[in-house]
Parts: structure tokens; C-alpha cells; sequence
């Protein structure tokens, strides 16, 4: 009688949760689980809300077609759903779909990287101030990805070694880039201002952060810790809905976008810089300046060399070639 009442009043998780708990179980990165969750909820809604399981093959390339023929998504995106989808079949519904024939796929465009060259790169730095100026460093100096420089914590920094330990990167792994000498001293300046910020919020009562995964119970009092905090964190606190924790998150991405296609505008480029543009520019200048590509591949956390490859024929485009119009002046 006991065992039954115990369970009383108890519900089972919703189907979304418990993906999200699994993933979490898992160690994939928060934002990898956003994406899941999403096109697992879409693909749901785009089958009259049935349960997954009452759903075959053919339903799913339904739903895969129309990403790509009407909602006209990148290659990149379309395998992203299915990959969610799959995820869902494989680890909940336990459901054999076999192999998915008639999908439509969509295009997978190949297209050269938009670089800044080093001259355009001093012209929007002189545009660039304070925090802003600052994560650009990093994207430039250590080839950083936006959202890899702002999920940064304290302890990633390694001032000794001139490294950056960059977690859950791209495919759920770990790098380690180069930290650039130059930025060293106003790094430690505004880290300098956090450890302040962070005090201050201790007084108040506040200054926790949210660990990944379960290390807060592993490690109980490793929220507080300084070398835990994000090295970019934002003005204002937020609060975790799972949780309750009230805690400052990481600046926000579109902070940092806004600055740059500001200081682009401003140092009259004419060319669609955004924030990955600076990671670009950091493999195609290494390369100039004569660094092995596998070197290249290593800092910039690339699986296959091939994706890194891209960056040579940016600087082979037109390299040493005289233009017949420049032979007959």
C-alpha cells in the first residue's frame, strides 16, 4: 500500500523533458539540445501533434522535403532536423524506420568564406571599444566561434601557458587555441573588474553561476567560486526556470553583432562582415603567414582537414595571376 501511495500524484516527465534530461545525461552542449528540442517539437506539430511512434519513414520525409522545398533551408539545417529526429527514434520511441530513400534534399551550396584582410581588420578594430573590442580579439586572435568566446568561464584562460581552453566546442569537444600576447594586459584588466562585480554580488547574496550538467552536486560549492564565472558576464541576472537560480548569465550574441556591423559600417567596408568573419580571417592569415594547415585545422577544432582546405583557395583566388588588362597597359 505504502509502495502504491508513494507514486501518487507523480507524473511522468513530458516527452520534451525527458529528451532534454537524456541529452543533459549525455553532455550535450545546451545549445545542441535547443536545437533538437526544436525540431523535434516542429516535426511533431507538422504531423497534427501525433505521437512519434504512430508515425512511419514516409512521415518523416514528408517532413524533411517541405524543410527543404518550402521552408527552402540550407543543407546544414535539413540534416541538423534529421539528426533530431533520428535521436528521438533511436533513444525513445525504440521504433525501426529503416533507411529514408525519397527525401528531397537540400542544395548544399559551396561557397568561399567572406575574409577581412589585415588591413580592414586594424580599420574595424579602430571602431571597436571596450567589451565588444575585446571578444573580437578573441575571434580574431585565437579563431574563436561567437558563442565559444562568450560561454568562456575564468578558469578556461590560461595566462601562463598563452592558451584558451575552449569546452563543448563544435560536435562536443574540447580545443585548446592560442591566447594572443597583445590582449593579455586588458584581459586581465577587465577580469580584474569581474572579480569585483562578482564580490559585490557575493554581498548581495547573489554570485552563483549555473555549472554544466551535474556538477553542481558533485562540486556544491563550485558555483560561487570566481574561476567558475563566465568572463563575459552580462549587466543584468536572470533566472533559471528548472531551477530557481537567480545568476548572471553570459552577454548575449546579439551585443556583440550589433557592435561589429556597426564598426564595418563606420570603417567603410564594403563587404557582409559579421562576428565569424573574424574566424575566417584567422585561418586565411595564419595560412598567409606560412603556418601549417594542420596546425590550422587543430586550433580551429575542424574534424575533417577538408573543411580547413576551404581557406586555401581564398588566398589562391587570383594569387600571382596577371591580369591580361594589366599586360596590354
Amino acid at each position: 500500500m505504502q509502495e502504491a501511495t508513494k507514486h501518487i500524484g507523480q507524473r511522468k516527465p513530458s516527452l520534451l523533458t525527458a529528451i532534454r534530461n537524456k541529452m543533459r545525461t549525455a553532455n550535450y552542449s545546451d545549445k545542441t539540445i535547443t536545437a533538437y528540442l526544436k525540431w523535434i517539437k516542429e516535426y511533431v506539430l507538422f504531423n497534427d501533434k501525433k505521437h512519434p511512434a504512430e508515425l512511419s519513414k514516409e512521415n518523416i520525409e514528408s517532413f524533411l522535403t517541405y524543410l527543404a522545398v518550402k521552408r527552402n533551408v540550407s543543407a546544414s539545417t535539413q540534416n541538423q532536423a534529421l539528426s533530431a529526429i533520428l535521436y528521438l527514434y533511436k533513444n525513445f520511441v525504440k521504433k525501426e524506420i529503416g533507411w529514408l530513400y525519397d527525401i528531397v534534399r537540400a542544395s548544399r551550396s559551396r561557397r568561399l568564406p567572406v575574409v577581412f584582410t589585415k588591413e580592414e581588420v586594424r580599420r574595424i578594430f579602430s571602431y571597436l571599444e571596450g567589451t565588444p573590442k575585446l571578444v573580437c580579439s578573441l575571434l580574431y586572435g585565437s579563431g574563436l566561434r561567437l558563442g565559444e568566446a562568450l560561454r568562456l568561464r575564468i578558469k578556461d584562460i590560461d595566462f601562463e601557458r598563452k592558451q584558451i581552453l575552449v569546452r563543448e566546442a563544435k560536435g562536443n569537444k574540447d580545443r585548446i587555441t592560442t591566447l594572443p600576447l597583445s590582449i593579455i594586459p586588458e584581459l586581465k584588466n577587465h577580469l580584474n573588474k569581474v572579480y569585483l562585480q562578482h564580490k559585490e554580488d557575493l554581498r548581495n547574496g547573489k554570485g552563483r553561476t549555473k555549472l554544466p550538467y551535474a556538477l553542481e552536486k558533485k562540486y556544491p560549492n563550485a558555483d560561487v567560486d570566481f574561476y567558475w564565472q563566465y568572463v563575459f558576464p552580462a549587466d543584468k541576472f536572470i533566472k533559471d526556470n528548472e531551477t530557481g537560480l537567480v545568476f548572471r548569465y553570459h552577454i548575449h550574441e546579439s551585443t556583440i553583432q550589433k557592435a561589429i556591423k556597426q564598426a564595418v559600417k563606420k570603417a567603410g567596408i564594403l563587404k557582409h562582415g559579421t562576428a565569424h568573419t573574424f574566424r575566417h580571417s584567422f585561418a586565411t592569415h595564419l595560412l598567409e603567414d606560412g603556418y601549417d594547415i594542420r596546425t590550422i585545422q587543430e586550433l580551429l577544432g575542424h574534424n575533417s582537414l577538408k573543411t580547413t582546405m576551404i581557406y586555401t583557395h581564398v588566398i589562391k583566388q587570383g594569387a600571382g595571376i596577371i591580369s591580361p588588362l594589366d599586360g596590354i597597359k
